[in-house]
């Protein structure tokens, strides 16, 4: 066993299934293991690295602020923490922003932001309608609207207050809503729970709901944000706006780093000085790799190089479904895509990794695909071979 490998093993808790390859460095989307074996990446540290690895320009950035200062109280503005915001606010088209430490930490402010929400009001509101399948993290107020029993039952009871509704059934919404109903919460793409997308009727139902009955609509875009799907969130290809939005992963491209944002109504009634924090959200690095990774979107048009491969990307997955009876159905939207396969998913992965190809998976038996956004059709023509001789 590689030393580093069994260093991790003796000493760290046994709480993720990790695979057996000790990983050294990256370059562009591919990542390199201690002894040198190259491995084509197509899940972005779980959707995490859009820029894929080793950016000149952000690793230039950084080093420049830790320089300078990587850390201080959140009593005291610093320069990129304001940059960072007004970028974020101005491409996800909310108003007010809150960082967090990760993508779980933006779910729970959100909850707590919809809670005080209604305790400002006075409106005696406090309940949530979560989705089944959903995923929206592992501390207690993200996992107790997470939509899996597996997640949830080892740690209840968890908060209280929580109903689930079927994922794009809207008759199941409106049947849970009621006067103690603060929020609705939901993934426009669902990812953990299997690659689901919200259909547009689905989500304008959500809004409508929302605004008969003054509930909170939260988009949870940790995973399916950043362009992803096509649209810089993807609540934008829907023409459907939430009132809180959460986000984490690629907005940092790997330097942990999470955010949730709001409308300018929703900040006026909901968390007031003292309420929430986070030591070191919105520290200087985090801050700094936030606006560059942005700036790097924007000059680049990452989007617009999204929208230009997806199409390629899409109808090679159909061919592989095409080609092989195990894989039953292909589903996602941009650069996250899904196969529904029937052979066991360890056995693929083993397979992939002694092939050299990084993927994940999702509930359900799916293959994730969630790739570096910076993707060209010659490193999809590498993962679909790849994948050929992984499912023969």
């Amino acid at each position: 066993m590689n030393s580093k490998i069994q260093a991790a093993e003796e000493n760290l808790i046994h709480v993720y299934n990790r695979f057996p390859i000790a990983l050294d460095h990256g370059e562009g989307m591919y990542l390199y293991d201690t002894e040198g074996k190259e491995y084509l990446d197509f899940a972005a540290g779980f959707a995490v690295t859009g820029l894929g690895y080793d950016n000149k320009e952000l690793n230039g950035a950084l080093k420049e602020q830790i320089d300078k200062l990587y850390h201080t109280s959140n009593l005291y503005y610093h320069e990129s923490c304001g940059e960072a915001a007004e970028a974020l606010n101005k491409v996800s088209g909310m108003d007010r922003v809150f960082f967090t430490n990760s993508g779980g930490e933006a779910n729970e402010g959100a909850l707590k932001a919809a809670r005080r929400y209604a305790y400002t009001k006075g409106t005696g509101r406090y309940e949530f309608i979560a989705m089944e399948n959903s995923f929206h993290g592992r501390s207690f107020g993200a996992v107790s609207v997470t939509g899996h029993d597996s997640y949830r039952e080892p740690f209840e009871p968890l908060v209280p207050g929580v109903k689930f509704a079927k994922f794009n059934d809207l008759e199941s919404v409106k049947a849970l809503v009621n006067e103690k109903t603060c929020a609705i919460i939901l993934e426009p793409l669902q990812g953990e729970g299997g690659i689901h997308l919200a259909e547009q009727k689905f989500m304008e139902g959500i809004r409508k709901i929302c605004d008969e009955n003054d509930i909170l609509m939260i988009c949870d875009e940790v995973q399916c944000g950043m362009g992803r799907t096509g649209s810089m969130f993807a609540w934008q290809g829907f023409g459907v706006k939430p009132d809180i939005l959460t986000m984490a992963k690629a907005i940092g491209n790997g330097i942990p780093v999470g955010a949730f944002a709001m409308t300018e109504e929703v900040a006026g009634y909901s968390l007031q000085p003292g309420d929430h924090g986070a030591t070191y959200g919105g520290n200087p690095l985090a801050c700094t790799a936030v606006k560059t990774v942005l700036h790097i979107f924007e000059r680049e048009d990452i989007v617009g190089h999204v929208n230009a491969v997806t199409p390629y990307f899409t109808e090679k997955l159909e061919e592989l479904k095409a080609e092989f009876d195990c894989v039953t159905e292909r589903r996602g939207k941009g650069l996250m895509q899904g196969l529904v396969i029937t052979k066991p998913i360890k056995e693929v992965n083993d397979r992939a990794i002694e092939e050299g190809l990084l993927i994940i998976q999702a509930q359900g038996n799916v293959i994730r695909f969630v790739p570096p956004l910076i993707v060209e059709k010659e490193h999809i023509d590498q993962m679909v071979e790849k994948m050929r001789r992984i499912l023969a």
